[in-house]
């Protein structure tokens, strides 16, 4: 499939209801198509002049249990399954009008932000994307964690976990990120967690709105869920379709094969204040045709 190359935008106001995951608080939330160059915001409806928040890295003030952004006091929380929505279906301008601080978590996935954004249509724009295009490789290691950027053709993503847990152990999930592999074998993994940190978390007033409905939830040897997994490796699909969320906070979709390992939400933005702390590894392009490729990055886009 051919990379989109013009800027897109949703056919159509979509609009969504849940609860937050950290907050419990109750949430609606609508997507509305924007225009060129308009990239995608947030606007807080429930607050004075409705302020809005740009989803690019340097607004982003959390990274402890949710990717947060941020600005003159304002947040919006718990982003990442959205935008990694956004960012697999090649969406690149959008609002996001929403009436409390924290995105709905649905069902724990992306899968409900995808259906009803498929259902209704994306709307190409008259106005080519800007891409990152990497000259050579990034890589950030600290601690056992491990993030890299490679120069490519295309935008891919190599994901591995590890968890002293008899049923995640080693995982390693690699695709490149395209409107149907997205939709239909990434975006409706599950966020996990284990049964002690819930308990945890809820004790301390946090998970407010965590349930066996929008989480994969283990314990020392079980599932606590009762139709189980929706895919065997449905951890470590969950941590990429995070991982794609982040990286959409670059702004602008990239050329690059991504490889994490044993990276989450703060690792991943380390990375990304990295990436541009070493400008000279990249550089913006528009592309009419794989030739606006520089030559040294691969012959030809995947088509």
């Amino acid at each position: 499939m051919a990379i989109p190359i013009f800027q897109r935008t949703l056919g159509k106001n979509v609009s969504f209801s849940g609860i937050g995951l950290h907050s419990g608080k109750k949430v609606h939330l609508t997507l509305k198509p924007a225009p060129i160059n308009h990239g995608i915001k947030f606007v807080r409806t429930d607050l004075p002049d409705n302020p809005t928040i740009p989803a690019r890295f340097n607004c982003v003030v959390d990274t402890s249990l949710a990717t947060v952004i941020g600005s003159d006091g304002v947040i919006v929380s718990t982003i990442e399954h959205l935008m990694a929505c956004l960012a697999g279906l090649s969406i690149d301008n959008v609002v996001v009008e929403l009436n409390s601080y924290e995105v709905p978590v649905m069902d724990g996935s992306a899968g409900p932000f995808t259906r009803m954004i498929m259902e209704a249509g994306i709307q190409e724009q008259a106005a080519p994307r800007h891409f990152f295009v990497l000259k050579e490789p990034i890589e950030l290691e600290q601690d056992g964690k491990f993030v890299g950027a490679y120069p490519d053709t295309t935008f891919k993503i190599t994901c591995n976990i590890e968890f002293a847990h008899p049923l995640i152990q080693k995982q390693s999930c690699s695709i490149e990120v395209e409107d149907h592999i997205f939709e239909h074998e990434i975006s409706s993994a599950r966020t996990f967690g284990f049964l002690h940190e819930v308990e945890y978390m809820k004790r301390y007033g946090l998970a407010r709105g965590g349930s066996l409905d929008n989480a994969v939830v283990i314990d020392e040897n079980d599932i606590l869920n009762e139709n189980g997994l929706r895919y065997q490796d449905e951890f470590v699909r969950h941590k990429l379709l995070d991982c794609i969320g982040d990286f959409s906070l670059l702004g602008m979709p990239i050329l690059a094969h991504i490889v994490t390992s044993k990276s989450g939400h703060a690792f991943n933005h380390a990375f990304l204040e990295n990436f541009f702390n070493n400008k000279v590894s990249w550089q913006t392009l528009t592309l009419d045709e794989p030739a606006d490729l520089p030559s040294g990055t691969a012959k030809s886009l995947a088509i």
